[in-house]
């Protein structure tokens, strides 16, 4: 369910400095070009309440329940957050992502799955 007080919002990329717009039937979280995010959730996506703003890169992808995961972590604070991808999600960045061995799952109860690209 989704927080009362969830925005959805066109931005410029804190990363990459594109434009991104609006997300269709979801709050969007992060940018679809280079997948990096801001830390401004805290506890429920889109709710806008964390105080700490800093740059989350994306660490790690994983698949939950068959959906692709992008696990970001803040570069100020150290938090680790998952969300869910985007269709519009920049594919060749997820293949970077999952072929770098420095990426550690922050979660060792979770595993990685290939990465396939579906139709």
């Amino acid at each position: 369910m989704k927080d009362k007080n969830s925005t959805n919002s066109s931005f410029h990329c804190a990363n990459c400095g594109r434009f991104v717009s609006l997300a269709a039937k979801t709050v969007r979280n992060h940018c679809p070009h280079c997948l990096w995010s801001l830390h401004v959730d805290s506890e429920v996506p889109g709710d806008r309440n964390s105080n700490c703003g800093g740059k989350m890169e994306p660490v790690a992808i994983f698949q939950k329940h068959g959906k692709w995961v992008v696990v970001h972590r803040c570069e100020k604070c150290g938090k680790e957050i998952q969300n869910k991808c985007a269709q519009d999600d920049n594919f060749e960045m997820f293949l970077n992502i999952s072929k770098n061995p420095s990426n550690q799952i922050p979660n060792p109860n979770l595993s990685f799955a290939p990465l396939r690209r579906t139709r």
